[in-house]
């Protein structure tokens, strides 16, 4: 026998090999993805948080020049509403709109459905609603993290 004949040549991956890799990757992706998606939606809940926070400038300016936010929240005043985004819808709800109050809502749409901010004349920056799996502050802020968090 020659000394070639007792050794194997290995080629390729043994299974145990590929199962360790494939065990290795779920657990990865298992803590990496939930992460993802929460950063993703963070990142969406400032899509509404800078419109809100711009639309209250605006409306103390519509006051400031009228004595009054009756009339606000349309399209040629000094405060007209945010254009809607791919995730929020913005409206000033007829009810809250008087001679010396004002509420302006963002109200999340597909992905961010359940999600709802609000902004008053009071500068009380709520929230509302918050989405699948989320816990809603206790106090008045807008939420920024998953657990509750302002």
């Amino acid at each position: 026998m020659t000394k070639f004949s007792r050794q194997r040549i290995q080629s390729g991956f043994s299974l145990i090999e590929l199962m360790i890799t494939l065990a290795i990757i779920g657990v990865l992706a298992g803590i990496a993805i939930p992460n993802y998606t929460e950063y993703v939606t963070k990142s969406k809940i400032a899509e509404a948080i800078g419109p809100l926070s711009d639309m209250r400038v605006k409306m103390e300016r519509h006051f400031q020049d009228n004595r009054t936010y009756v009339g606000a929240c349309v399209a040629g005043t000094q405060a007209p509403l945010p254009a809607d985004t791919s995730n929020f819808t913005f409206s000033c709800p007829v009810a809250n709109l008087t001679a010396t109050t004002y509420k302006v809502v963002a109200t999340g749409i597909s992905s961010m459905s359940g999600f709802i901010l609000s902004i008053d004349e009071a500068n009380i920056r709520r929230t509302e609603g918050v989405g699948s799996g989320w816990t809603a502050p206790v106090t008045n802020c807008w939420v920024r993290t998953k657990g509750g968090g302002c």
